[in-house]
């Protein structure tokens, strides 16, 4: 009776009218095309519903706090569990959060150290870099210190009057530079280059002194304080996110030179087990840390304390991020290495008949890596949970216990359930799904003379030391590796440092509000206005939702929010435009025999030839980037990752200034394995026109239609960061150090069946 989550007449977004009985304790795979209703059932339906029925089981008080949760349009959900869902956001913290810390190993070291380490220095807590009993007093626990680029801060060509300072909030007639010019320390009309070792001194690096020959202006009570000093206390001190960008340019992040980037004093450094100083644990990568501490004996209390340690790091080790260090700052994580690190944590947790929710687990991760996370979803399965699987991946789908198909397209064209049943039933069915992993799969065997090359040689940076690569012109290179390989690394800071013109696509989010659309992003929403106010001739104002054409009950927004105190805000649709945000004089127009609103419901391959050619182009590139099933109105905040990393694709399509060289991280995220295809024909256009193409990536599908390959590894942090190969495809599989090589092979010699 209860086996089942059972959801009844499901609505959210493009659902339409959607009943699944989802059998609990198995893994379950989701399917379908990219924006055929996956997320709207599973998040905005399921785990939506489950967090909302949980928030409300605390008081009053307690919910103010947590997230608040809309009621999903559903007829009914029975049987529901509580879920915990794993996204692919990365975890947070600032620069003393570590992989230590966010997984509570460091605390278990901590512990131990407190009780075996000789000489012994303390208890538990002054082991913390974050206590200022155990922290390196030169950089304060952050393992570096900032160290200042004189030449980026002053022009030495120009005095103080003229500007000399570059650094924001220094400019001339500003308050900060008064601080400089009123004080009688200098000749405020001498050029920097022309001033002696000790004024430049005094002017960078003073600590506090009184002025020489202050002026009128000064303030009577103030110390005078060089720009160095000031912008540490004023500035960096006090987080200036403002100024960050500056920041980064005048000053350079080196291992602190007394704690050699370790965080910790040396009273902390000097109590050791086996040797070993709790620094030296944290330097280790994973695999390396549980082989010392397996070698440690104790008394009982020890033994408990050593158990819980390599319990977690060995949950490290399964989903294949053994090659990390607990040093590593959490900033520094990328999101699939941050989905992982949050997986561990379930692993070993008592609970049991919890739905876990996964969004896309194999984003960011090569087929060696899903072997690990794959034996993660069996094992939270086994321990008596339900598994809930957003992805596209083959390696992921094959593992299914069930798998739903939703589809059979994408937008207004999905939102039903095309297939419900095992692995090996899909692959006997002929929907988008079934059909696509059973497909053949060719390598790419042309080796086509390239002449001329992007190079760079002996860069240096992270696990990458020494590497040498050359990127031919106008072709699509693909960059390969297992997670952590040094592929980001070497491509998107070393190579982007030497061509600074070239233009990265990635998932990041583009700057917008939801009163931001698909149209105002690729900039022909105004033209289109237009068209409505010529042809009734009304001011374009009059068709913006933001502007006089806003229905005046909701200002444009489409709801009204009602503050129920205790019970938190509820949104609900807007009662006189019915959550159409335009007025009713707005509506009554129409140009092509549609209104404003109407306009906005329509998709790209609907409103092709119904404006003018600059805006078909627009629309045609949104359909080349993938993008035809979204509605011209959706706001940019509910776009994923990779929607978000296309939409860049088809603006950047309609720009001619834009470079020759782009960059693009992962483009097949969020993709289908069925619209490969129409990516890889995005990118031969692209390459048409002249373009060169980089493009990370693990997608299989991709990988075998490069032209040219460059491998990173041999596996990830410390292990890796090594050119395995560069070259023609055909030559990648007969390498047999690589991963790549390996999976490639496989793939090319066989379907799924």
């Amino acid at each position: 009776m209860n086996d089942f989550i059972e959801v009844v007449g499901a609505n959210n977004n493009n659902l339409q009218n959607v009943s699944v009985k989802i059998p609990k304790h198995q893994i379950t795979v989701f399917t379908g095309l990219s924006g055929s209703g996956k997320s709207s059932l599973v998040f905005d339906t399921i785990a939506a519903e489950s967090q909302r029925l949980l928030n409300e089981t605390y008081s009053a008080f307690v919910q103010q706090m947590l997230p608040k949760y809309e009621a999903p349009q559903v007829a009914a959900i029975k049987n529901l569990p509580v879920s915990i869902v794993i996204d692919q956001k990365k975890i947070g913290g600032n620069a003393r959060s570590t992989v230590g810390t966010i997984t509570e190993i460091y605390t278990g070291l901590r512990l131990l150290y407190s009780r075996i380490a000789k000489p012994f220095v303390g208890y538990s807590m002054v082991y913390s870099f974050n206590n200022p009993t155990g922290m390196c007093p030169t950089c304060q626990g952050l393992g570096v210190t900032k160290q200042v680029d004189i030449h980026e801060l002053l022009d030495f060509d120009k005095s103080l009057n003229e500007g000399a300072i570059q650094f924001p909030t220094f400019q001339p007639g500003g308050f900060r530079w008064l601080r400089y010019t009123e004080t009688g320390n200098f000749d405020n009309n001498k050029k920097i280059c022309d001033y002696s070792d000790k004024e430049l001194e005094k002017l960078l690096f003073d600590k506090g002194s009184q002025p020489d020959n202050p002026t009128s202006k000064w303030p009577k009570t103030s110390k005078y304080i060089g720009i160095v000093e000031r912008i540490k206390t004023t500035i960096m001190e006090k987080g200036g996110l403002h100024y960050q960008k500056a920041l980064n340019e005048t000053f350079n992040e080196q291992t602190c030179p007394d704690c050699h980037g370790t965080r910790v004093n040396k009273m902390i450094r000097s109590a050791k087990i086996n040797g070993q100083s709790i620094a030296d644990c944290s330097e280790m990568a994973i695999d390396d840390l549980i082989a010392f501490l397996q070698q440690i004996q104790g008394n009982q209390e020890i033994n408990l304390v050593l158990k819980n340690l390599l319990t977690r790091l060995n949950s490290l080790k399964v989903v294949g991020l053994d090659y990390l260090t607990l040093s590593r700052s959490t900033t520094s994580l990328s999101g699939g290495e941050s989905q992982r690190i949050k997986m561990t944590k379930h692993l070993n947790s008592a609970l049991s008949d919890v739905c876990y929710i996964f969004d896309e687990p194999s984003v960011g991760l090569h087929p060696q890596d899903l072997m690990g996370i794959n034996k993660i979803f069996k094992k939270l399965r086994d321990q008596g949970n339900t598994v809930l699987l957003i992805d596209h991946d083959p390696d992921v789908i094959k593992i299914a216990d069930n798998v739903v198909e939703m589809g059979p397209g994408a937008g207004k064209k999905g939102g039903q359930i095309t297939f419900e049943g095992t692995y090996q039933n899909l692959l006997s069915s002929q929907t988008v799904t079934g059909q696509a992993l059973c497909q053949k799969h060719s390598l790419n065997t042309n080796k086509k003379d390239f002449q001329n090359f992007y190079q760079l040689q002996h860069a240096h940076k992270y696990n990458v030391q020494d590497a040498s690569i050359k990127v031919p012109k106008n072709a699509l290179t693909v960059v390969t590796g297992v997670a952590g390989s040094g592929k980001s690394t070497l491509i998107r800071e070393l190579f982007t440092k030497k061509y600074p013109q070239a233009v990265t696509f990635d998932q990041s989010a583009i700057k917008g509000s939801n009163r931001s659309n698909i149209l105002t992003y690729l900039g022909v929403f105004d033209e289109i206005r237009k068209q409505f106010a010529k042809v009734s001739q009304q001011p374009v104002s009059l068709f913006s939702f933001n502007g006089q054409g806003g229905c005046p009950e909701c200002h444009g927004k489409g709801y009204i929010k009602f503050d129920l105190a205790y019970m938190g805000d509820v949104k609900q649709i807007c009662e006189k435009c019915h959550g159409k945000r335009y007025s009713d004089e707005a509506l009554k127009i129409k140009c092509q025999g549609l209104n404003i609103f109407e306009v906005l419901q329509l998709t790209a391959s609907d409103g092709l030839g119904l404006f003018s050619k600059r805006i078909d182009q627009v629309l045609q590139n949104l359909l080349d980037a993938n993008l035809g099933y979204l509605n011209f109105g959706q706001s940019l905040d509910t776009l994923s990752g990779g929607e978000l990393q296309r939409l860049k694709i088809a603006k950047s399509l309609g720009e001619s200034k834009q470079s020759n060289l782009l960059i693009l991280d992962e483009p097949s995220t969020g993709l289908h394995e069925s619209d490969i295809k129409q990516l890889l024909s995005l990118m031969k256009n692209l390459i048409t026109t002249g373009k060169t193409l980089i493009v990370l990536e693990h997608n299989l599908s991709i990988i075998s239609q490069a032209q040219w390959i460059i491998d990173l590894g041999p596996r990830g942090g410390r292990y890796g960061g090594q050119i395995l190969f560069q070259g023609y495809p055909v030559d990648l599989i007969k390498n047999q150090t690589s991963f790549t090589a390996q999976h490639l092979r496989s793939f090319c010699l066989s379907t799924n069946h």
